[in-house]
């Protein structure tokens, strides 16, 4: 029996004192609830324990072990009642039971004494692993004493019948338009991935994700899915043709339907432990959780970004910004591309992992991260947050009150100085003009005050759909081409106010023929001048690239005014600006015999010029095509 107790206390983390009773019906229950706790049955071994100190109210090891099993079912109130009253029998005890005692405290918002416990433990104990978590503990005192005076607001929401089961459901992911969530269930210790979509108010019955990625034999789960619904990073251990333990695997949405998934493989997979995917807006750089050498503690969130040969580049550590010499988890990089949400119990905080936040700035660093909150973080595990692209609210799962079962997925609203960046997107779905069917075409989306290309992705095979989303407060470049047809150009300037606005477009774009017009929605110049800005590059490198791939076109460069002004002035800087944009093709390679222009002046409305916005259109580069 002294072995079996021996393994029991190590089970709860407490010291055997070796201490019997000398009341054998005290003794007995003692030794029965040996087996309950090696069973994990700390329910019955509770109760066992109470009869046993009932019996003998001075038996200091029953209340120690009664107080490690109350702490095990999180009864925090009760834990540290049998904790003090251990330590009343005796004050001689052990730097194990007043570390326990200390977190019991901590756990019940009582960091004073805390504070003096926990500094009571290192004084006996300060080089063993529990003396680092001590010493953790310390700051997260001075920080909870402050923070718990200054809860934000915090109000749960079940997710619906439609969702949650009695099994358990986490891991929620969730696309940009907020319509479609994808999750993990766990049914009969199996791990799968399930579907649903929100409509009328409401997440309708969710149904498996797909065959090709959910297995009988092997778990799938902690995913993350691209805010185009396209493409979903998941995490599958114990595979045959894993790196390591847990690898992370990618399959793409074909249609209805999604494509066998495959190993992303090195550098972002290794002989150790990654999962946890986390993929940014652009879908170029993929954040993750591993173990491997080079970290700052035993779990740390890494990075690898697309190269220009299309291969994933070496895994990068995010370094001290982030990571601690404790854990980190569940990374969500949200869809403004710079707002990182992620777990951790390494920065201060409520005890165990809570939930933060960080923000990127220009130049890449990550600020200091920031706690959420309470009472959203508390002395328990809190992680796996996704929050939506309006910023307006969180998914999470918990084992709340009132839920359906197990683990079940809640909303709640994202306190305001955590929301994200404001942004938009846009969906739409692309179409030949004539015929009014669907094409698969090439979608790009680029910043033009960064120049950095948000989208770059093909429309759905099978629907032409796409979605992209763009931060609020910049001015981009939107593109559709497709092999055989005219590009389509378009420009978006995003204002605080569009937040709520987001474009639901349909693209309609011609096959290449003489006649063929389109208009360049981003060729840029200064009032009443013909330098080209800077900003219109990516679009005439685009008009380059339309030129190389098709090289029988011939085109004229037009340029056009609105009405405002003197009427040859105005077809004068038409001319000039038409010339401008003949001279940086003819610098780039475009032979001369392909190219004409010329200057329209105000003699070409496709707008009413009464109204700015219709003037603003009627200003505008265009090319009309000559010959194929």
């Amino acid at each position: 029996m002294k072995s079996l107790l021996v393994l029991i206390f190590s089970i709860l983390g407490i010291y055997c004192f070796g201490q019997s009773s000398s009341n054998k019906k005290a003794q007995t229950f003692f030794e029965r609830a040996a087996p309950l706790i090696q069973k994990l049955d700390y329910v019955s071994a509770e109760q066992t324990l109470k009869s046993a100190v009932e019996a003998d109210p001075l038996f200091q090891n029953a209340y120690v072990t009664l107080a490690a099993v109350q702490k095990a079912l999180k009864k925090y109130p009760d834990a540290k009642a049998a904790y003090e009253k251990a330590i009343l029998i005796n004050k001689s005890v052990t730097p194990e039971v007043i570390y326990g005692l200390a977190e019991t405290e901590f756990a019940t918002q009582d960091y004073l004494k805390a504070k003096q416990h926990f500094g009571e433990f290192l004084s006996l104990d300060a080089s063993s692993d529990r003396a680092k978590k001590a010493k953790k503990y310390l700051l997260d005192c001075d920080f909870a004493s402050i923070a718990i005076k200054k809860p934000v607001k915090y109000s749960p929401t079940n997710l619906g019948g439609g969702v949650n089961t009695t099994d358990a459901e986490y891991f929620p992911a969730l696309t940009a338009d907020g319509e479609t969530l994808v999750f993990t269930r766990q049914v009969n210790g199996n791990e799968d991935f399930w579907t649903s979509q929100f409509k009328n108010n409401l997440w309708a019955p969710a149904t498996p994700l797909s065959s090709k990625i959910n297995t009988t034999q092997y778990n799938e789960g902690a995913q993350t899915i691209s805010p185009d619904g396209k493409y979903l990073f998941f995490t599958g251990c114990n595979r045959p043709d894993g790196l390591g333990r847990c690898d992370i695997y990618v399959s793409h949405r074909e249609g209805k339907d999604w494509g066998e998934p495959y190993n992303v493989g090195k550098p972002v997979n290794s002989e150790y432990w990654e999962s946890q995917p986390a993929i940014s807006p652009d879908g170029r750089t993929l954040y993750f959780i591993s173990n491997r050498p080079g970290g700052s503690g035993g779990y740390d969130i890494w990075k690898s970004s697309i190269t220009d040969d299309a291969k994933w580049g070496p895994a990068i550590n995010l370094g001290p910004e982030i990571n601690t010499a404790f854990d980190e988890n569940t990374p969500f990089l949200h869809a403004d591309g710079k707002t990182l949400y992620f777990s951790s119990d390494g920065w201060p905080g409520f005890g165990n992992k809570d939930i933060y936040y960080s923000r990127q700035e220009n130049d890449g660093k990550w600020q200091k991260p920031i706690n959420i909150g309470y009472p959203i973080n508390s002395f328990e595990d809190e992680s796996g947050l996704v929050v939506s692209a309006d910023g307006n609210f969180g998914l999470f799962s918990s084992n709340l009150k009132g839920g359906f079962g197990l683990q079940d997925l809640y909303s709640f609203g994202i306190p305001e100085q955590a929301k994200p960046l404001k942004i938009s997107y846009v969906k739409g779905i692309v179409k030949d003009k004539d015929t009014k069917k669907t094409i698969e075409s090439n979608v790009q989306v680029v910043d033009l005050k960064t120049n950095k290309t948000l989208f770059d992705d093909y429309t759905d095979p099978e629907t032409g759909q796409f979605l992209a989303v763009m931060p609020v407060g910049s001015n981009y470049l939107f593109n559709v081409n497709a092999e055989g047809y005219m590009f389509y150009s378009e420009n978006f300037e995003l204002k605080a106010g569009d937040i709520n606005k987001p474009y639901q477009i349909e693209v309609y774009i011609e096959k290449i023929k003489e006649g063929g017009n389109v208009t360049l929605r981003n060729i840029f110049f200064d009032t009443n001048k013909f330098n080209l800005l800077p900003a219109s590059i990516r679009e005439l490198d685009l008009l380059i690239d339309f030129l190389h791939q098709n090289q029988t076109v011939q085109i004229e460069i037009q340029g056009h005014t609105d009405n405002v002004g003197d009427d040859k002035l105005n077809e004068k800087l038409s001319f000039n600006r038409a010339n401008a944009v003949y001279e940086y093709l003819i610098k780039n390679s475009i032979d001369t015999k392909r190219l004409t222009f010329k200057g329209f002046g105000a003699s070409k409305p496709i707008a009413d010029n009464k109204t700015e916005s219709g003037r603003k259109n009627n200003r505008r580069t265009s090319f009309v095509i000559t010959k194929i």
